[in-house]
């Protein structure tokens, strides 16, 4: 396979890719989905502000594409504060963090992406800043260095990450919340596929919007992408309006069927069954099988599969369902036992 090739259903961004941005709510009142999240950042806020103090640090956790980041500005708009965003491989040094942290303002927001990649050097830094709002800073080398404690203004830390058991334990016990976002459900989808088709006056039948949803993974990031396609589409071929044959039309030529696998997910599946007589077999077999990076199927393919249940996880390996047989058309073998599941 090749790797440089984006994948219209993973549910990371893609580079340089900006409609996202401009489709993103600003204020949780716009906030589609996540209702219980929502409604616990809602109180955040208003206890925050009823005591004129910055937000407690918050921490969001879950796949790729679920609008951590999303959160992350609607907190800072909501507290009328600044953010800055930056993301744990781009900290590299502790030097680098001591300059962000010094030019923020009281009640501003620091917003750190992938906040599992920290280095451990630049955590120790963090420890103090998120606790005591104070930036400890050696002068100097050897017997005659000394450390100087500056105070830093009140501010908030908002980390994501997709891997929240990579966070190590001090540096989850300084986040006051701790939220983990999960996949959309269709419905929630749909009204999201609705109103971004409104913002880009994209004609958009009821039907069509289904189809877009239905094949979404439960990702709203997913979901717009395949909007912006299924748009040249019917832009293209069926009179600008996204029905729901212009939709199916479309989705076919992007490979991607009525679940929304496309052709790696559906290459995993019958690797698992055609070579390995649906398992059990480990992922590096797996990922050698289709030329493909272990982390990738981890991070990015078995989570959907997983989902909705087409995969499980063993304590030998990966399993095809009955599920997964079904949907590409295979016959279940009874097999006279199977290995326990295990969580991870």
């Amino acid at each position: 396979m090749n790797n440089e090739a984006p994948r219209i259903v993973d549910p990371k961004p893609e580079e340089g890719e900006q409609l996202d941005n401009a489709l993103r709510p600003k204020y949780l009142k716009d906030i589609v989905g996540q209702s219980q999240i929502t409604e616990n950042l809602h109180i955040l806020i208003q206890a925050a502000q009823q005591r004129s103090d910055a937000l407690d640090h918050v921490l969001f956790y879950g796949p790729p594409g679920l609008g951590k980041t999303t959160l992350a500005h609607v907190l800072a708009n909501e507290m009328q504060v600044n953010i800055k965003v930056s993301s744990g491989p781009a900290i590299e040094r502790p030097g680098d963090l001591a300059a962000i942290l010094s030019n923020l303002s009281g009640g501003d927001v620091l917003f750190i992406d992938e906040i599992h990649r920290l280095g451990k050097a630049v955590e120790e830094v963090l420890y103090p800043a998120m606790e005591d709002f104070a930036l400890d800073i050696i002068i100097g080398k050897g017997p005659s260095a000394r450390s100087i404690r500056l105070k830093l203004p009140r501010f908030t830390v908002i980390g994501a990450t997709t891997r929240l058991a990579l966070v190590s334990s001090p540096l989850r016990a300084r986040f006051g919340a701790v939220y983990r976002l999960d996949y959309y459900d269709e419905h929630a989808l749909q009204r999201i596929v609705v109103n971004a088709a409104q913002r880009l006056q994209i004609s958009a039948e009821e039907a069509g919007v289904e189809e877009i949803a239905r094949r979404s993974r439960g990702t709203p990031r997913v979901a717009l992408r395949l909007l912006r396609r299924v748009r040249d589409y019917a832009q293209v071929r069926a009179e600008g309006t996204i029905t729901r044959s212009a939709a199916n039309e479309a989705m076919s030529l992007l490979s991607i069927d009525r679940l929304g696998l496309d052709e790696i997910d559906r290459m995993v599946l019958e690797t698992i069954i055609k070579k390995y007589d649906g398992g059990p077999v480990g992922l590096s077999t797996i990922a050698a099988s289709i030329s493909e990076e272990p982390d990738t199927i981890m991070d990015v393919v078995e989570p959907y599969l997983l989902q909705i249940g087409f995969l499980s996880r063993t304590s030998q390996g990966r399993m095809a369902t009955s599920l997964a047989y079904s949907h590409l058309g295979y016959t279940y073998p009874n097999k006279p036992s199977q290995p326990s599941l295990i969580e991870s």
